[in-house]
């Protein structure tokens, strides 16, 4: 599908019955017996204190295609550069035939550096003949990848949760698949982007409320997903952009479950994590939530325009990067640019 055609007709609706969607989700469609509290990894800080984590996206990779060399030595120059504790990939994994060897082809460094890795898969990640579920079947597979099995009642295949340990539980990351494409139906057949299902936000909330009654308070958490919400749109008007590029308008769904307001419900989410829009690598401070775009990671398969200082000739791919300190609220994040410049570090706290 041609990314941009979802732009035409930019009106917004509440998500309902008249969306189909174009790929068979991943688990059952049933409602699970009970909650799914399976947690796919427990992490703890260093000795140092301090808990690393490395957001790779949009890495577009196609076996045996030479434009995809940039995208191979950006992961492996961002893996050797920041050393993370956790690496999480934010999906459009790959971009052509074969699918399957082109995912474990771009993924083959995070499974041999001997670090825990998960994804949260892309809309392209099953556009090129083999089933979603095929795709991160074989991801999981691989060494080191942490993704649980899809989840029975659960829209989509990569939905997991990662908790971060001190003396105590301190930081939650849920990673979301929001999936692919879906087909308005109505007078007119409209296609548009994929959004979070009301399964995955009951999933969610089970979780959330969980590790509230743990802790004695709403636990301090990250959502790492694809596609952003359509309210981002809204918070580049009535927002601030901390730092980073905006060289792009927003590719959001526009389909609106409201998982926004169970974020805010709940009182724990407190940065949304994003790929998506190559161009982008901003953080956007809008309503009580930060908006998060990471640094594209991929080559040149597809469109990118960014360079060293935005829009630029000298296409440069990165990382971006997350940093927790034991006992500290909040978290400092910033940019790495394939090669070692950093850029945008940041502090935030709510």
């Amino acid at each position: 599908m041609k990314r941009r055609s979802f732009l035409k007709g930019a009106a917004f609706v509440a998500a309902g019955a008249a969306a189909s969607p174009l790929l068979k989700a991943c688990g059952t469609t049933s409602a699970p017996k009970k909650a799914d509290l399976s947690v796919a990894g427990n992490f703890t800080y260093g000795p140092d204190g301090k808990f690393t984590v490395m957001q790779l996206t949009d890495t577009h990779y196609i076996a045996g295609d030479k434009r995809s060399e940039r995208a191979l030595r950006c992961v492996q120059d961002a893996l050797e550069g920041v050393k993370p504790d956790l690496v999480i990939h934010t999906g459009d994994i790959l971009f052509g035939k074969p699918d399957i060897p082109s995912a474990l082809e771009i993924l083959r460094p995070l499974a041999e550096s001997g670090i825990p890795w998960a994804v949260a898969l892309g809309n392209h990640d099953s556009q090129f003949g083999s089933t979603r579920e095929d795709v991160f079947r074989a991801i999981r597979a691989l060494p080191g990848c942490i993704n649980l099995p899809p989840k029975d009642g659960v829209y989509g295949c990569s939905n997991d949760v990662i908790t971060l340990s001190g003396n105590t539980l301190e930081h939650v990351f849920y990673l979301f698949d929001s999936m692919d494409a879906v087909v308005l139906k109505g007078e007119e057949e409209i296609h548009c982007y994929d959004y979070i299902r009301h399964n995955q936000i009951a999933w969610y909330r089970s979780h959330s409320e969980h590790f509230a009654a743990m802790a004695g308070h709403p636990v301090p958490s990250l959502a790492f997903f694809h596609i952003p919400l359509c309210e981002i749109q809204e918070g580049l008007t009535g927002g601030k952009i901390l730092a980073g590029n905006n060289c792009e308008p927003p590719c959001p769904s526009r389909l609106n479950s409201g998982l926004l307001a169970q974020f805010r419900e709940m009182g724990d989410v407190k940065a949304i994590v994003t790929g998506h829009d190559h161009d982008c690598d901003y953080v956007l401070d809008y309503g009580q939530m930060y908006y998060i775009y990471g640094r594209y990671s991929g080559c040149d398969t597809v469109y990118n325009h960014l360079g060293r200082d935005g829009i630029s000739p000298e296409k440069i791919s990165g990382c971006r990067v997350f940093e927790f300190t034991e006992g500290q609220p909040g978290f400092k994040t910033y940019v790495r640019l394939q090669g070692g410049e950093i850029q945008q570090p940041l502090v935030l706290s709510r």
